[in-house]
């Protein structure tokens, strides 16, 4: 998982308000239940000392944002009066929290998103396409193409000495119009580096701009005959492969840090070693298993790298403070551009401490030689 969308969570000093909320607003007595829900979440940000200026903030946002089908829910980090940056949650978090901390608490929300695969999904007919893509952190855009081609589409039974030429006519603007529909399903693709491209509607259509896609989107590309533009269309099982096979994605994301961590050799796994191997901004992808219950501690400084499990492992480092662990081993994964990936509990059960490090370079030094 990337985690450069949290960068500005810590372009800003703290201390933070972390607020975790369910916004569902599916039931008749929804509004109320969910104020009665923010304003418990106050009282608790204020026994914590939180300033109001922004818990103001983050009530305005909760208030003011746009409501959303069916059961999710919301996830808001402020400081210093002003929200730095709020998130839809797919569904409820896992209870109602508020924190206020001085970091931002994220790995509630790290846990909930998960994988983010970024993905196209083109639905297409022998005119043109109606195209939508994600990006990794979430963010859709849509485009809809017509094909250069509007006459002839359909290859005709005229009879006659015509029959050929029309026959022509009608595969070549279908050619054209794929082609079309290929170069914007690029265009998609590339602007947010797409790894699933999911081409869906007519057979025909679908079949001429899976075969016209660059070879480097061929073993991306997933065809299918589900869906269609026309209005009213019941898209429903093309949804469902659309999830499926953007979960099959991360699965093997999941799986193949795993192999990763499995293939260093005398690995040592553990928080200590995890931690020794941040400080030397050694840390490509770091493991961790989701546990709601964890309440360890690390010591932090100024730096992304100043962190340790005693405060003297930071010899000369002034401003030391003691954290949430998960919070600071986070706040070092942004600090030096190295992913993470969450873990269910019975996922990795090889993990000392729930923690483990894919590294990016061998030292000497490192305790264990491969892994941390």
């Amino acid at each position: 998982m990337q985690l450069s969308f949290l960068r500005p969570l810590y372009d800003r000093p703290g201390p933070w308000c972390s607020v975790y909320l369910d916004a569902s607003l599916d039931t008749e007595d929804a509004h109320a239940a969910l104020d009665l829900r923010w304003r418990d979440l106050q009282r608790r940000l204020a026994e914590q000392g939180a300033d109001e200026p922004t818990v103001a903030a983050i009530d305005r946002v909760i208030r003011g944002h746009d409501p959303m089908p069916g059961d999710y829910g919301l996830a808001v980090f402020g400081t210093r009066g002003r929200v730095v940056l709020s998130e839809y949650l797919s569904a409820p978090p896992r209870r109602d929290l508020a924190a206020y901390a001085p970091l931002p608490h994220v790995m509630p929300l790290l846990a909930q998103r998960g994988e983010q695969v970024a993905w196209v999904r083109v639905v297409a007919d022998r005119t043109g396409a109606d195209a939508m893509s994600v990006s990794a952190g979430g963010v859709p855009r849509r485009a809809h193409v017509v094909g250069r081609e509007s006459h002839q589409l359909r290859r005709v039974q005229p009879g006659g000495w015509s029959q050929s030429r029309y026959q022509r006519a009608a595969m070549e603007a279908w050619h054209h119009n794929a082609g079309d529909v290929t170069a914007a399903t690029v265009e998609l693709a590339e602007r947010v580096g797409a790894e699933v491209v999911v081409v869906a509607g007519d057979v025909r259509a679908t079949g001429m701009i899976a075969a016209q896609m660059p070879d480097r989107w061929q073993d991306m590309v997933v065809r299918t005959d589900a869906g269609s533009r026309a209005g009213g269309a019941d898209q429903t099982l093309l949804d469902d492969l659309t999830v499926q096979t953007i979960a099959e994605v991360a699965d093997q994301r999941i799986s193949a840090a795993l192999d990763r961590f499995g293939m260093q050799e005398d690995v040592g796994a553990g928080l200590d070693a995890v931690v020794a191997a941040l400080q030397r901004n050694q840390v490509d992808t770091m493991l961790i298993v989701d546990d709601p219950s964890a309440d360890g501690e690390l010591w932090i400084g100024p730096a992304a790298t100043d962190i340790a499990t005693e405060p003297g492992q930071l010899p000369g480092v002034g401003d030391l403070e003691r954290v949430r662990a998960d919070a600071a081993l986070v706040r070092a994964l942004v600090g030096t551009d190295a992913e993470l990936t969450v873990l269910g509990p019975d996922e990795a059960p090889q993990l000392t401490d729930g923690v483990g490090a894919v590294l990016r370079y061998v030292d000497p030094s490192t305790p264990g030689r491969g892994g941390a």
